[in-house]
């Protein structure tokens, strides 16, 4: 009867234990969703900064985004990856967005696929939500895997981040701004 006992404590543990390692889909725009053959399996916090350049464009003098430059953290507030611009291992000729794992330094590259600015999610002078597709992944040099099956990301919850407001000129060309923002990371696979 006892091992009978035991045996039944460990599967609830394990089942427990299994249904708190599931990551829950995030709530976003319809256009943001992500087919249900996929799911989330890694969540994160971001803080950092997206950057920009104030360059000449055909349009006029502006903003052009240079991508960001984030530590992402897990719930217990330890870093889990950094996130930043860097050059597609696949595409050489692309830079694309980055994250590579803390400890095991899997990365993953991926692209904007489609973002929402919807003000039912999005809050007053955010960033957009997005969408993005995986376009290469890495195992690390020792065979770290933890990023290498993701397929698509999502930005979420996003606070900040936005282009600074004027201040791009003739005379602030090539001048640079980082621009504090956070945002949650949700990974699928």
């Amino acid at each position: 009867m006892k091992i009978v006992g035991v045996l039944v404590l460990a599967i609830a543990a394990a089942t427990t234990a299994s249904a708190a390692d599931r990551v829950a889909r995030p709530l976003v725009p319809a256009n943001l969703v992500v087919d249900e053959a996929y799911r989330p399996f890694l969540t994160g916090h971001a803080i950092g900064t997206q950057n920009y350049i104030c360059v000449a464009l055909s349009g006029g003098i502006d903003w052009m985004p240079i991508g960001p430059q984030a530590t992402v953290f897990d719930d217990s507030f330890e870093q889990m990856l950094t996130h930043f611009q860097s050059t597609n291992p696949i595409h050489p000729d692309a830079i694309h967005a980055t994250w590579q794992h803390s400890k095991d330094t899997s990365a993953v590259w991926a692209v904007k696929l489609r973002g929402s600015t919807d003000p039912d999610y999005v809050a007053p002078g955010a960033i957009e939500w997005l969408l993005l597709n995986v376009t290469a992944t890495q195992f690390g040099p020792n065979g770290g895997n933890k990023l290498t099956g993701t397929m698509f990301i999502q930005r979420v919850n996003t606070i900040g981040g936005k282009p600074p407001a004027g201040a791009c000129t003739a005379s602030t060309l090539n001048n640079r701004a980082l621009v504090p923002y956070e945002a949650d990371y949700y990974f699928y696979r």
